[in-house]
């Protein structure tokens, strides 16, 4: 059905129009996904029952005129890391095997009252602790363009769900990396928000001071409404947004090391197309980058670890030996070690600031390199380190500065582009994206 491929905004157009039945579209979805035969590595669990539930109610809020959000009975599914009353949650972990909470997460909640309706929980890298999307505990994941490969993570089967028409839109979180990732390889278009802004009460940990929640989807259009109805707020007016005179700076510091050939192809192109569109570009250093990188080990796995070490070593044999040594190597970091990096990133988040304050946003390469192939990463260790580590380096650079990040196909399939913004600054950065999506096409 053509359901299954359109936006979220267009089919929220299509309800309010009278064309599209909310039980109907609902049905639509959980149709394709209880058929489809990559749906069990995507959704841990469909929720039937609750979807259809929301979904009438959608119908009767239509009858009378009182649609809550344009988005209102549109489905969406959500990433298996934020809480949902009486249906199991588990973050992609037999440490979680079982859980299921009494209430939603906070998010759940509010996007509820907006009207989403609540397709499924997708499945993630174990407890959202890698950027591949390989989960050999519970399942990985589908790439949408190489059956071979990782499809990115943490919200792995989250992008996957949009990628292979099972859900409009998903919800994930990114912590390093993991909506903008998976979007990016699955040729969607991902919002980071700033950390701090969308609410984590009922959304399973990693590392809270970097954790955010995000949408992915098919359009910046989508993007901004959802980030709307997680919020309870009001989207961004996307009519008339522009490049002409807005000011970017091709990051080169880090940003551009390494990458393989397709996506500074992808990159290259992109740039060029966004300057063809009105757009000023300009090449620099911003050496607290790097400076900034060289503390995300103490920040990352220290607080990770500091969350989980208890739950972990009471069962470590439960987890994908990669993931456990990943959060073990938190436990080198000291108390001491974790506020001195804190405070220094805090000193070079406001350097950061003064030297691209003159800039509507930053422009980076999502990823430098391409889906990795699965079967080699359960196999080479040596690969397995290299690709993981890549594969989130560009996108650790948005949250370790704080900032909000949209990421947009670039043409060149699993190659994406990422728009950095302001803290707190997500309209301002969506219209920037509105505009660059029509110029990349």
């Amino acid at each position: 059905m053509d359901w299954l491929w359109m936006t979220a905004a267009d089919l929220g157009r299509g309800i309010d129009g009278g064309r599209i039945h909310p039980v109907e579209l609902a049905e639509a979805f959980l149709d394709a996904a209880s058929d489809h035969p990559e749906a069990p590595r995507i959704y841990a669990r469909l929720t039937p029952e609750r979807a259809r539930g929301e979904a009438m109610a959608a119908v009767e809020r239509a009858k009378l005129g009182l649609r809550r959000g344009p988005l209102d009975g549109v489905p969406v599914s959500w990433k298996d890391l934020f809480d949902t009353a009486g249906i199991l949650t588990e973050a992609g972990s037999l440490l979680l095997k079982g859980r299921r909470p009494e209430r939603d997460a906070e998010v759940v909640v509010t996007a509820t009252l907006q009207g989403l309706v609540c397709l499924g929980k997708t499945h993630m890298s174990e407890l959202a602790f890698s950027g591949l999307g390989l989960n050999p505990v519970t399942a990985t994941p589908p790439c949408i363009n190489d059956p071979a490969a990782v499809p990115g993570g943490s919200s792995s089967g989250a992008a996957a769900s949009v990628a292979f028409g099972l859900a409009p839109a998903a919800i994930g979180s990114d912590t390093g990396g993991s909506v903008r990732i998976p979007a990016a390889w699955n040729d969607l278009t991902g919002l980071k928000t700033t950390a701090g802004r969308v609410p984590l009460g009922g959304a399973v940990p990693l590392a809270a001071r970097f954790d955010t929640v995000g949408p992915l989807a098919r359009s910046v259009e989508d993007c901004a409404l959802l980030l709307a109805a997680l919020e309870g707020g009001r989207a961004p007016d996307l009519r008339g947004a522009s490049l002409a005179g807005a000011r970017f700076l091709v990051l080169e510091t880090v940003a551009l090391e390494d990458l393989r050939e397709a996506p500074a192809q992808g990159f290259d192109e992109a740039v060029a197309r966004l300057a063809r569109a009105g757009a000023r570009t300009e090449r620099g250093d911003v050496p607290e980058v790097a400076e900034a990188m060289a503390l995300a080990g103490p920040l990352f796995t220290g607080e990770a670890y500091g969350t989980w070490a208890e739950v972990i070593e009471a069962a470590p044999h439960l987890m994908f030996p990669r993931i456990l040594e990943r959060f073990r190597s938190g436990t080198h970091v000291t108390a001491a070690d974790y506020v001195a990096a804190w405070q220094k990133l805090d000193r070079l988040r406001a350097a950061w600031n003064a030297k691209t304050a003159g800039f509507d946003a930053v422009l980076v390469p999502t990823s430098p390199i391409l889906p990795p192939d699965a079967g080699r990463l359960m196999t080479d260790e040596d690969y397995y380190v290299t690709e993981n580590l890549l594969a989130l380096r560009n996108t650790r650079i948005g949250n370790l500065m704080g900032l909000p990040v949209l990421t947009l196909p670039t043409g060149q399939p699993s190659c994406g582009i990422s728009l950095m913004g302001q803290p707190f600054r997500e309209e301002r950065l969506l219209r920037l994206g509105a505009a660059a999506e029509r110029a990349l096409g």
